[in-house]
């Protein structure tokens, strides 16, 4: 397979998956590098075990957005509300494929799961990550989320805060501006 660089001055659309883009999802997770995989599963896994995985990713409790390379999904972050907890928690999980790594891609998910999380009234957010993978541990303490860890895992939890119009507007544009860069056929070159 051949290896992706992106552009430097590369702009990244995010918005929300739908049914209709699984298969995008399923080509982005089995593109995955084995530190990547390892990393977002919590141990290595096979194709096998990811396309089981993608058929139930669609689910009424699962939110999944996605940040893309003009038609190419590169990055995903999973929201899975935990229905029969109350309060309402929530968990999620991240996918950056590697050469787009370090671009900022991870933070602009979680802010966006957040968002989301918050308005749907989502009172606690939980993350587990590999006690090595630093760049969870790093966005994890971005979004001021409690950290603690044992037997190589951390955990962390986030209490989101209550919606409110600015934060549904927030959610509303976000998904606003990700529709119209999927519709849109014309890729911005850049003013000078």
């Amino acid at each position: 397979m051949a290896s992706v660089q992106p552009d430097s001055n590369a702009v990244f659309s995010i918005r929300r998956l739908w049914p209709m883009d699984i298969v995008f999802y399923r080509e982005h997770l089995l593109r995955l590098d084995p530190e990547s995989r390892h990393s977002r599963f919590g141990g290595g896994v096979s194709d096998t075990y990811i396309d089981a995985y993608v058929d139930t990713a669609m689910r009424p409790d699962t939110l999944i957005y996605g940040s893309f390379d003009e038609a190419r999904l590169i990055a995903a972050g999973e929201l899975r509300v935990l229905f029969g907890t109350w309060p309402l928690r929530a968990e999620t999980a991240f996918s950056v494929e590697k050469p787009y790594q370090d671009h900022g891609l991870g933070d602009q998910l979680f802010t966006r799961i957040i968002t989301a999380a918050r308005n749907r009234g989502i009172t606690r957010l939980g993350m587990q990550c590999l006690s090595h993978n630093q760049r969870m541990r790093h966005l994890a303490q971005k979004h001021h989320a409690e950290m603690t860890t044992a037997d190589g895992e951390t955990e962390a939890q986030l209490i989101p805060l209550t919606f409110n119009p600015i934060s549904l507007f927030e959610e509303w544009m976000g998904e606003a501006d990700g529709t119209l860069s999927r519709l849109n056929p014309w890729k911005p070159t850049g003013l000078n």
